[in-house]
């Protein structure tokens, strides 16, 4: 098994050099925390909106080095989630969320087009599989739910078969289509970003991470060598928002891996695999799939570690047990590719909340404005979540601001240290009982009971 190490995305995409770092006091209009899709997609919004506004962005490494250039590069919004969004909002709530999330791939075509950046675009349904037969349950639902709320052709059942023409695996036994589904690479999504906002006037200071925010008027900023003093801040630091106590209680963080095969382009002309269709299967702690410009598959899988307190150590880049699960996943879904070589493996944190969809809004009595949560799913609605941040920094009330994702009262988590031990229960018997579905077996009813535990009572845990 291959050790994970740095993202094959970050090698493979241009290169860039460093942004200086703040040295001294500097003064913002509004100063962005997080140099990632979320950081930036407000950063080039604001500019759009506000053209004179003096923006500072302030990352502690490198822009797009950490989760936005780690992450399987699936890019949608909330039709394939319709079910819980369902279940969290509402019929009609749902659905206007999902149609927002609409907007994101011509959106993100749009900005690749106008910037004339190669993201490796490439849009193609979202497939998600049945591999065991309690996995079939969440692919009638999806099916279901779209034809009850009136949208069925965002949810078009497959049977094998049909499966197997556009991914052809003996372990496939039915699925859905999600039309609305693309893919990209990650690094160069975060790095056309970074070049866009940096030619349109954002200052960006690199290895500035933010160590305090003393609100106020102005809000202070303080790095290790400078200040900045900022009317508005946009706190845009993805799974590092667990660590702030403003958030702590909405988040906690997981760990997602994922494992490299070289180029094998005539094994997916074998299996009928040349569509470019992203695909997840529907486990708890899900696997997730595509492949890339070049020939190669991107096997992740959510089942990493739980954090503790918000911190993110080594636990969420080395833990050689997720990387064996991702590439265990690969071979078991996929046994047309069991003479692919893995050339490298790697992992990062996800941001997840009770509920699994992010929110937006404003700390009390500041201004201070915040978005967490993606959950597994964020390379797409970080595009809305730019635009909805950029606004409520910018103080304009419009559709996008009043989504049900914004100034939301988000379910707390229990605190640690019940958080990440009941976590870790949970996560261990959830593993158990999907190994023994995948193998044919049937759990045993106290790995079933435990790992049921959170949905019992309104929270979810895991990927899905």
């Amino acid at each position: 098994m291959i050790a994970p190490g740095r993202p094959w995305w970050l090698d493979e995409a241009p290169a860039v050099e460093p942004e200086p770092l703040l040295e001294g006091d500097a003064d913002a209009e509004i100063a962005i925390v997080g140099g990632g899709y979320t950081g930036l997609w407000a950063a080039l919004t604001v500019r759009e909106l506000e053209p004179s506004a003096r923006v500072v962005v302030l990352e502690g490494e490198l822009c797009g080095e950490g989760p936005s250039g780690r992450n399987g590069g699936f890019l949608h919004g909330y039709w394939s989630p319709l079910a819980r969004l369902r279940r969290v909002f509402g019929d009609g709530d749902a659905l206007a969320i999902a149609e927002a999330g609409s907007a994101v791939i011509p959106g993100v075509r749009a900005f690749a087009e106008r910037h004339g950046a190669d993201v490796w675009l490439r849009e193609a349904p979202l497939l998600e599989v049945s591999a065991a037969p309690a996995q079939d349950e969440s692919v009638d639902r999806a099916v279901a739910t779209a034809r009850e709320l009136g949208v069925e052709e965002e949810a078009v059942p497959l049977t094998a078969a049909e499966l197997a023409e556009r991914c052809a695996s003996p372990r496939f036994r039915r699925g859905v289509l999600f039309r609305e589904g693309a893919t990209v690479q990650p690094a160069r999504l975060a790095r056309a970003l970074r070049a866009a906002a940096l030619a349109s006037g954002v200052t960006i200071h690199e290895r500035s991470p933010v160590r305090k925010v003393d609100r106020g008027r102005p809000n202070v900023l303080q790095t290790p060598n400078g200040r900045v003093r900022a009317d508005e801040v946009v706190v845009a630091v993805n799974a590092a928002a667990a660590g702030w106590r403003p958030l702590a209680r909405w988040l906690t963080v997981f760990g997602s891996y994922v494992v490299l095969t070289e180029p094998v382009p005539e094994l997916l002309e074998r299996i009928n695999w040349t569509g470019g269709e992203s695909i997840a299967d529907g486990r708890m702690f899900l696997h997730y799939f595509r492949t890339t410009n070049d020939g190669r598959v991107v096997m992740g899988s959510g089942s990493g570690p739980i954090g503790f307190g918000g911190r993110i150590d080594e636990r969420f880049t080395s833990d050689a047990p997720s990387v064996a699960r991702a590439e265990a996943g690969l071979r078991f879904l996929l046994p047309e590719l069991a003479a692919a070589r893995v050339e490298r493996a790697w992992g990062g944190p996800i941001d997840v909340s009770a509920d699994h969809f992010p929110f937006f809004g404003t700390v009390p009595g500041s201004r201070v404005h915040y978005g967490a949560g993606y959950s597994g799913n964020g390379v797409g609605p970080s595009w809305l979540g730019g635009k909805i941040l950029a606004r409520l920094a910018l103080g304009i009330e419009d559709e996008l601001t009043g989504l049900p994702l914004v100034n939301r009262r988000v379910r707390p988590l229990p605190p640690e240290p019940v958080k990440r031990l009941g976590g870790g229960l949970v996560r261990g018997a959830a593993l158990r009982v999907e190994e023994a579905e995948q193998a044919g077996r049937r759990p045993a009813w106290p790995l079933r009971a435990v790992a049921a535990l959170p949905r019992a009572v309104g929270l979810r845990v895991g990927t899905r």
